[in-house]
C-alpha cells in the first residue's frame, strides 16, 4: 500500500489540519462510497485497523457501565443492610462480601479506565492514516479519470473531423448520382432507362 502521507508531509498536513475535526471515516456510510473495490483493498489494513481500536473502546465502555451498574448495586445493599438491625450476623458477613466486590469493581473500573485512556488518541491516529490514505486513491482515480475524459475528448473531436469529411464526401457522391442518372435521361430516353431500371432494382433485391 501506498505511504505518500508519511514523513515529512504528514507533518504538513497535520499543521494544516489543525483544529479541523474529521470524522471516524469508517462510521460515515459515504466514505464507503468513495472507493473502489481495489481501493479498499488498498487500505483494508488501516481500515481494520480503525475498526479494531472502535470495537476495543466500544467494548471498554460496554464494560464500564456494566461495572458501574454492578458497583451500584452492591452499594444500595451495603445501605440496606447497614440500616437493618445491628448483630445480624447473616448481615455483617453480607455486607463484608459486598464491600470486597466494590472494591474489585473500583480496580476493575481503573484497569479498563486506564486502557480506555489512550485510545482516543489512537482512534484520531488511525482516522488520520486512512484519510491520507484515502485521499491519495481519491486524488489517483480523478486524475485516471480526467485523463480518460481528456483522451474521450480528444477521440470525439477527430470523430467530428471524420464524419464531417463523410457527409461531404456522401453529399457529393449522391450529387453526382443524381447528375449522372439526368444525363442519362436525356441521352438514352426515359423508356430506355426504365428498363434498365427494373432490371437493376431486381439485382439489388436478389442481393440484399
Amino acid at each position: 500500500m501506498r505511504q505518500k502521507g508519511s514523513g515529512r508531509q504528514k507533518e504538513t498536513y497535520v499543521r494544516a489540519l489543525e483544529g479541523k475535526k474529521i470524522p471516524v471515516l469508517t462510521l460515515d456510510n459515504k466514505w464507503y462510497q468513495l472507493l473502489t473495490q481495489e481501493a479498499r483493498q488498498e487500505v483494508s489494513g488501516l481500515e481494520e485497523q480503525l475498526n479494531t481500536l472502535l470495537k476495543q473502546q466500544g467494548r471498554l465502555n460496554k464494560q464500564i457501565k456494566g461495572i458501574k451498574r454492578l458497583k451500584k448495586k452492591l452499594m444500595g445493599e451495603i445501605v440496606s443492610m447497614m440500616e437493618e438491625a445491628e448483630g445480624d450476623s447473616d448481615n455483617a458477613q453480607k455486607t463484608e462480601q459486598n464491600k470486597k466486590l466494590v472494591e474489585e469493581c473500583n480496580e476493575r473500573l481503573e484497569a479498563r479506565q486506564d486502557e480506555l485512556l489512550d485510545l482516543p488518541k489512537q482512534i484520531e491516529e488511525a482516522n488520520f492514516q486512512l484519510m491520507l490514505a484515502t485521499m491519495d486513491c481519491c486524488y489517483d482515480t480523478m486524475k485516471e479519470n480526467k485523463e480518460m475524459i481528456q483522451e474521450t475528448e480528444q477521440w470525439i473531436t477527430e470523430i467530428r473531423v471524420e464524419l464531417k469529411k463523410r457527409l461531404i464526401r456522401k453529399q457529393e457522391m449522391e450529387q453526382r448520382n443524381q447528375t449522372i442518372y439526368s444525363y442519362m435521361h436525356d441521352v438514352f430516353g426515359a423508356e430506355v432507362i426504365d428498363i434498365f431500371d427494373m432490371q437493376h432494382d431486381s439485382e439489388e433485391m436478389e442481393e440484399q
